[in-house]
C-alpha cells in the first residue's frame, strides 16, 4: 500500500499503445479509476490502461513538474525516459 505523503508522476500505457501521463498520490487508485471510465477524458475511450511507470517525489511540485517535462518530450523520447527509470 502506498503512502499518502508521496507523491507520484505515472505514465499509463492505453489499450491503443498511447501513452498518458499523470500526477497522484496513490496510484493503483488512479488507474482503477481510469478503468472504471472515471479518469481523465483521454483515457475513458483508450481502456483498458496499466501503469508503465511511477517516479516518486517528495513534493506534489516536484512530481507535477515532472509530468510536465514528460509531456514535452517526443514518443522516441518517452519510451528512453522510461527504460531508464527501469534500470
Amino acid at each position: 500500500m502506498e503512502k499518502s505523503n508521496n507523491h507520484y508522476f505515472y505514465v499509463l500505457e492505453c489499450a491503443d499503445q498511447s501513452l498518458y501521463a499523470g500526477y497522484s498520490t496513490n496510484v493503483e487508485k488512479r488507474v482503477a479509476v481510469h478503468n472504471a471510465g472515471k479518469g481523465a477524458k483521454y483515457t475513458r475511450t483508450r481502456g483498458p490502461v496499466k501503469c508503465i511507470y511511477r517516479e516518486v517525489f517528495a513534493t506534489k511540485q516536484e512530481a507535477m513538474r515532472a509530468e510536465y517535462a514528460f509531456k514535452q518530450l517526443t514518443r522516441a523520447q518517452k519510451m528512453n525516459y522510461i527504460r531508464r527509470g527501469e534500470s
